[in-house]
């Protein structure tokens, strides 16, 4: 692995290729019980200060993508708060940690993007403990496999889009008032909005659904000077695959037969595209997905 994010090296190798044993977890897991653990760019994410003095609210931030994301903004400069579930907790103290060793503030929110009154609870703890807010970034979401369409039942569908469109929606109109001009806000989509894996058909109509509700908002709020963009990852090793988000059968092969680079992405690969678009060097992009998925190639 590189011991530093701007290091030379082969993309192909540049991480390992995980080839994880079968596993399983109950929902929602925990990344530090996972095997191999996820690398979120402890060891190798340094920052350049492109985040300085930003104020970021990020949900899922307790582990994988959304983990690595509240790691790299905070060594760029960076306050960041963390939505998480309670029962992530202790993947959230690590999180934490690295974001206070890194100097800057961390404020903990646990909740439920189920629940209808966590998203203004949510924002308002995040603008008293930042002090503000400037940048949104949606990360966490649901993804259940199903061999079958008939194995879907209601609740699971519903849960999912719960989960990853409306809870969304709801976090957005509460952080709306909040933003100035020049902030941001970055929602994650996903490769499967373009080519949906057929044992799962809800999570991937959840990601097209997010992809275009984005590209849409950002037409509203760029008359605000709010910058709305999308970040589409591949295969990504992290927690949400050991809870039955994949066929656990599948998992030594995890990422290696879709990505033309022969390998699943680590959340430490994800977190640089998120850091650009809520930085000022995107600041004429707005309605973008930027894909981070290994090679596959997009629309």
């Amino acid at each position: 692995m590189p011991m530093d994010q701007y290091e030379f090296g082969d993309p192909r190798t540049r991480y390992p290729n995980v080839s994880p044993e079968p596993q399983t977890q109950a929902e929602p897991g925990l990344q530090s019980q996972m095997t191999p653990v996820p690398d979120l760019g402890e060891s190798s994410y340094r920052g350049t200060g492109r985040l300085a003095g930003r104020k970021a609210l990020i949900t899922g931030a307790d582990s994988g993508i959304g983990g690595a994301v509240a790691i790299a903004f905070a060594r760029e400069g960076a306050d960041v708060a963390l939505a998480y579930l309670p029962e992530e907790q202790s993947d959230a103290d690590h999180v934490i940690e690295q974001i206070r060793a890194a100097g800057r503030t961390a404020v903990a929110v646990p909740g439920d993007l189920r629940d209808r009154d966590y998203a203004p609870r949510l924002v308002q703890e995040a603008v008293v403990g930042l002090g503000g807010l400037d940048a949104l970034v949606s990360v966490a979401g649901k993804q259940v496999w199903q061999p079958d369409l008939l194995d879907i039942t209601d609740e699971q569908f519903e849960a999912t889009f719960d989960v990853n469109v409306f809870a969304l929606f709801r976090l957005v109109k509460a952080a709306l008032p909040h933003l100035q001009p020049g902030s941001t806000i970055t929602t994650t989509a996903s490769m499967e909005a373009y080519k949906p894996a057929p044992d799962r058909l809800d999570y991937a109509a959840t990601k097209g659904a997010i992809n275009n509700f984005s590209k849409g908002l950002s037409q509203l709020l760029v008359e605000r000077g709010i910058r709305v963009n999308v970040v589409a990852p591949g295969p990504t090793w992290s927690v949400l695959q050991v809870t039955r988000g994949v066929d656990p059968e599948s998992l030594p092969e995890f990422g290696s037969s879709e990505s033309p680079m022969g390998r699943a992405g680590q959340p430490a690969e994800l977190a640089p595209a998120y850091v650009f678009l809520a930085s000022q060097e995107s600041s004429f992009v707005a309605g973008e997905t930027l894909n981070v998925n290994g090679g596959m190639v997009t629309p």
